[in-house]
């Protein structure tokens, strides 16, 4: 397991965030928290590199991402292949979800969550 630093000026922002999370956030949450996810330990509003995940998984190296309709116009869409690929540099998987689906499809999100789960213990298991 690596280590992955952060700019340490984003540490406020980070608490600030965790305090006024969305409904999706919160919602999902509800299902990380605590190891609930298979005895993981999910963090939020983690800093990685220069950015903060909405979500994260060191020892499954697991980024989660719930976006929003923000995430839809060009510049946001850059900035997010700009943030998945320093975020794989750094040997982390992005799993994005999108807002709608945590608030009602929350069966099919923690099942998304749990394959990606069953496919990277299969892989630890191999090598």
């Amino acid at each position: 397991m690596r280590f992955v630093p952060y700019n340490m000026n984003l540490k406020d922002f980070s608490r600030e965030l965790r305090s006024h999370s969305t409904l999706s956030e919160v919602l999902l949450w509800k299902h990380l928290k605590g190891r609930q996810m298979r005895g993981y330990l999910f963090l939020r509003q983690k800093p990685l590199a220069r950015f903060i995940a909405d979500f994260y998984c060191q020892k499954l190296q697991l980024v989660i991402e719930v976006d929003g309709a923000s995430h839809n116009d060009a510049e946001a869409i850059g900035y997010d292949i700009e943030r998945d690929a320093v975020l794989k540099e750094n040997n982390l998987f992005t799993l994005r979800i999108k807002d709608n689906d945590v608030k009602t499809k929350i069966d099919s999100v923690l099942k998304a969550i749990e394959y990606y789960i069953d496919d990277f213990e299969n892989k630890t298991k191999t090598t």
